[in-house]
């Protein structure tokens, strides 16, 4: 898959200039549709290129997270069926950035456990909306790991499924 490499520092500083500009909150919801859509499709032209069904797609996209410096992703609980899943992250690049943050840094990641989990799903034949909170992080010096929770989403009129 093509790649683009950068120091961190250069990915940082145009992060948090971006977050400036729009505000945290906006950003977030930005980066979540956009984390989503390119999980589900890194997911869906993975499993297609490796064989991969199920957990084991999602499995995969944690471990290429973790080998592509995004931070370590680790499984702590996953339910294909219903899209809940339980996910921690050390050594997240936002926390390194951002250390002794009073709030939750990682929010880039939102996004990339609901789209990966809604490909799982569809595989499995499932068709479920799922949303993501980060219910702690450790840029704020109280925590070791961060944890994402992914659940589904209330019902929304305007999606199908």
């Amino acid at each position: 898959m093509p790649m683009i490499l950068v120091p961190r520092h250069f990915f940082m500083n145009n992060h948090l200039a971006i977050e400036a500009a729009l505000g945290a909150g906006k950003y977030a919801e930005l980066l979540f549709a956009a984390g989503h859509k390119s999980a589900y499709a890194w997911c869906e032209r993975e499993a297609r290129t490796h064989g991969l069904n199920g957990v084991e797609v999602f499995e995969h996209y944690m471990r290429r997270l973790s080998q592509r410096g995004w931070g370590q992703f680790k499984v702590e609980s996953v339910e294909p069926a219903t899209g809940h899943a339980r996910v921690s992250v050390t050594n997240s690049a936002f926390v390194l950035a951002h250390s002794g943050a009073p709030r939750k840094t990682c929010y880039m990641f939102r996004g990339w456990f609901p789209g990966a989990l809604e490909f799982v799903g569809a595989q499995l034949g499932k068709r479920f909306a799922l949303a993501c909170e980060e219910t702690q992080c450790a840029a704020d010096g109280q925590h070791a790991v961060c944890v994402f929770e992914a659940m589904p989403r209330a019902a929304d009129p305007g999606r199908v499924g």
